[in-house]
């Protein structure tokens, strides 16, 4: 992507929207990688410190409990955001090596990559439900549990009286 050699002296003429757009998605690429790599980076000493103390304590106070919307957001720009960013890329960059070419080589390209971004956001909609299914489940019992110790403490406290 980043070796992409336009000679317009060649006679190679790439419209400029195509041109802009493929250097838009290809800043957000490699903006959205860097930016996740940072969060990860960051994390990583405080992760590795509470793993090395042997203390149960030391893991509420630890600061990776309160970063999980820094660690979601890093997930979710590499995992998701960076995959269809690639994807996007592909096409695009298949338009810009391919338009003066072959029109219908950069058009099959696009229609391969299309399907892919569409399997991709429905996997990542079915995994993030049953991973919501699985956490709602997860406090649903805790809640249940909750719940039978109040009665039961409620139960003792009526025959203590």
């Amino acid at each position: 992507m980043v070796e992409v050699q336009i000679d317009p002296s060649n006679g190679q003429k790439i419209p400029d929207f195509v041109l802009v757009i493929f250097g838009i998605c290809t800043t957000l690429l490699v903006t959205v990688h860097l930016m996740a790599l940072m969060i990860s980076t960051c994390i990583l000493p405080n992760i590795e410190a509470v793993s090395n103390v042997h203390n149960v304590n030391a893991v509420q106070e630890s600061p990776h409990e309160k970063m999980r919307w820094s660690i979601e957001v890093a997930w979710v720009c590499s995992t998701g955001l960076g995959i269809l960013l690639f994807l996007a890329e592909i096409a695009i960059l298949s338009w810009v090596k391919f338009l003066n070419v072959s029109k219908n080589a950069a058009i099959a390209s696009t229609v391969i990559v299309i399907p892919a971004g569409i399997l991709f956001i429905a996997f990542s909609l079915v995994f993030y439900k049953k991973l919501i299914a699985h956490k709602y489940e997860r406090h649903s019992e805790g809640l249940r549990e909750i719940e039978t110790l109040a009665t039961a403490l409620d139960t003792s406290d009526l025959n203590n009286v």
